[in-house]
């Protein structure tokens, strides 16, 4: 069954804070349900789905329905594939809308590993004893950062990509976060500040990696008929699709993502190729992470992302394909660890009209989110969503 046409996000919210230290897990999660719901210009009581991952807490759905006094519901979905899952649950949602599961769909995102001192990027860290990866892989080191400068150090080596290259992804974000009054780091950058701040993991150094924040992020997926009679501007699920990509017993490629199979079915199911978005939001964990999809996607051969990226093509008003013109993870926010609610926001505000003017796409009509979860050199979900301004 194709998606197309049959859902479409009407209410969207992203948390101001990107440090949170008063509140909890719960109450973030609340306060940007409450903020997509009031753009949607909904209540709580409209909503008879919830969506949520592993940054909800305790027994997700069921202590989150509690805590916002969810009393409607009669569909629940808790799929956990990362920073990607948001993305995820934009197209579940539009599949149990379409199987007459539900309605009004919420999906909400928090967390606060900026104010409980998580440094997840240049630590080993297990997500549990019983992980099967964990006794052959932390012992040598790995962590996020680690494996993230491993697809980097591949890319080179295979397609001679350069550190100033994955510079002009940082650069083109900080260009975009100048006129973003919530973003950490605000600063326009050059290649050169990139390329000169401390390595992390050779090759990536510190502006290669992106910003640990608090706060989080909402949606509010509805019926085409309902989404109507709302006074907001009607943005459509057009294609989704969805991937993993794992170690493969050994034979891993580390020069692509899961995004290459994810892309390929969100395209195939819009009936549209890449040279028809007009805007992207691309997850950007790290530098690198944007080049490889950027290729994976189809917007450029493979191989050829460092030089896409070069001398500002990502730059709004300037390139040829804008992207993450919040400033994305790598200067805005990337919330609870998680990247992928806040494409999906910047997408919508993008096809609205609403992202800032001095990065607004002129008649921006049809839009990509892509984001990944886990980690690119080891393990990871991929999930592509195109969305379209009705």
């Amino acid at each position: 069954m194709s998606l197309r046409g049959k859902a479409c996000i009407v209410g969207a919210y992203e948390h101001p804070l990107r440090k949170a230290p008063g509140h909890s897990v719960a109450r973030l999660h609340a306060e940007v349900a409450a903020g997509a719901l009031a753009d949607a210009g909904l209540t709580k009581d409209d909503v008879d789905g919830y969506f949520c991952a592993g940054d909800a807490p305790g027994l997700g759905p069921i202590d989150m329905a509690e805590y916002m006094n969810l009393t409607r519901l009669r569909h629940v979905d808790a799929t956990d594939t990362g920073g990607s899952s948001y993305l995820l649950h934009v197209s579940h949602a539009a599949q149990a809308i379409a199987a007459g599961k539900c309605d009004v769909a919420l999906v909400t995102l928090a967390g606060r590993p900026r104010s409980s001192g998580t440094a997840t990027g240049t630590r080993p860290r297990s997500w549990g004893p019983d992980i099967p990866n964990d006794a052959y892989e932390l012992p040598y080191g790995r962590t996020v950062a680690a494996a993230y400068a491993l697809v980097a150090a591949r890319h080179m080596h295979e397609f001679g990509t350069t550190s100033e290259q994955l510079a002009w992804v940082k650069v083109a974000a900080s260009h975009h976060a100048q006129h973003n009054p919530q973003a950490m780091l605000p600063q326009v950058v050059t290649v050169e500040d990139v390329v000169s701040s401390p390595m992390v993991s050779d090759p990536l150094h510190r502006l290669d990696c992106c910003v640990i924040s608090d706060g989080g992020g909402a949606l509010v997926v509805a019926r085409p008929e309902i989404a109507r009679r709302l006074n907001r501007p009607v943005i459509t699920l057009r294609g989704a699709g969805e991937a993993v990509k794992h170690q493969e017993a050994g034979g891993i490629d580390l020069t692509y993502s899961a995004g290459r199979r994810s892309g390929a079915a969100a395209f195939a199911e819009a009936g549209v190729s890449p040279a028809d978005i007009r805007y992207a939001s691309i997850y950007d964990s790290f530098t690198i992470t944007v080049v490889v999809q950027l290729e994976d996607l189809g917007f450029c051969e493979k191989g050829r992302g460092g030089a896409f990226v070069a001398d500002g093509n990502l730059i709004s008003g300037v390139g040829r394909l804008p992207f993450n013109t919040d400033g994305g993870g790598l200067c805005n926010n990337h919330p609870a660890n998680r990247g992928g609610m806040t494409k999906v926001i910047e997408a919508v505000r993008q096809l609205r009209g609403e992202a800032h003017p001095a990065v607004q796409v002129p008649g921006c009509h049809l839009a990509l989110a892509h984001g990944t979860g886990g980690l690119l050199g080891t393990r990871h979900g991929s999930a592509t969503l195109i969305l379209e301004r009705a």
